[in-house]
């Protein structure tokens, strides 16, 4: 009996040397966390992980509150797979027991990401000293699994800034401005109030990001007044448009403005609420 215990002893042992756990994290040392965007249009925390690659906190301009982690692999995921994210003491912490705190996907060939809930809830996490840990099976190997942490060293200042940028937002995004209509005031060259604040954000946005390659401005009339009378209108409001996103700041080589007076109508000349409709500009912008 004594021998077939014994023997049973060595194939666990056995077992349980082949199989590894693989820990990736950044020691005390090289620990850095950075804002690596800080703008009113994107915020951006950024760790390096030693031989594994970067975690990627972000928060983007837009209407909703939004935020989410990737985690940038230097080699990607050669299978599906779940991961779990525990939060774990670190070293200096013993005795403080570790829980999980969700799963997480891996896509083949796809660096994993986390929504919003979670993300905000690993910053946390971080902020009290702790560090969430990921965990899965190696998809290379059947017995090895992978042990991913993030540091809490050199985080607190880093998390400051991540957090004043995060408040800084603007409060709408690209795809909120990227196609907008503008109205004029009855009987006036002015516009709406409500087209001159949009007007308002869309120079605000134009100004923050120098990525846009193109604005398109056009600009339309009703029937009344003489088609040439309206022709040239339009290409004047055209005009004071351009002029008017020029003095701003934007690149004029950015942006194309062309009047086109009574073409195009989108709705019937005939009432007043139907003219005031045509009398209209549209602003398109356009991403690389």
């Amino acid at each position: 009996m004594n021998k077939i215990i014994a023997a049973l002893l060595l194939i666990v042992m056995s077992a349980s040397a082949q199989a590894s756990i693989r820990q990736y994290s950044a020691s005390l040392s090289t620990s850095q966390w950075n804002l690596s965007n800080n703008s009113r249009l994107q915020c951006t925390l950024t760790h390096q992980i030693p031989n594994y690659g970067q975690a990627k906190f972000y928060s983007k301009a837009s209407r909703d509150m939004n935020m989410e982690f990737e985690l940038d692999m230097m080699r990607l995921p050669d299978n599906y797979a779940l991961a779990e994210v525990r939060s774990e003491a670190p070293k200096w912490r013993p005795g403080v027991n570790g829980y999980s705190l969700a799963k997480m996907k891996l896509h083949k060939q796809y660096s994993p990401s986390l929504p919003k809930k979670v993300a905000w809830t690993m910053l946390s996490e971080l902020e009290q000293g702790m560090s969430p840990t990921f965990y899965y099976d190696d998809w290379y190997s059947d017995t090895d699994k992978i042990s991913v942490g993030l540091s809490t060293a050199k985080f607190s200042s880093a998390y400051r800034e991540f957090v004043s940028c995060v408040g800084n937002l603007l409060n709408y995004s690209f795809d909120d401005i990227a196609y907008t209509v503008l109205n004029y005031q009855s009987n006036s060259s002015s516009l709406t109030k409500a087209s001159q604040r949009r007007m308002a954000m869309i120079t605000e946005y134009l100004a923050l990001d120098s990525n846009l390659e193109l604005v398109l401005i056009d600009t339309y009339t009703d029937s009344y007044g003489g088609r040439w009378p309206n022709q040239n209108l339009s290409e004047k409001r055209a005009a004071k448009i351009r002029d008017y996103f020029v003095k701003s700041g934007i690149d004029p080589k950015r942006i194309e403005a062309k009047g086109y007076g009574e073409k195009r109508h989108i709705a019937s000349n005939n009432t007043i609420l139907g003219r005031g409709e045509n009398r209209r500009v549209v602003i398109r912008l356009e991403q690389p």
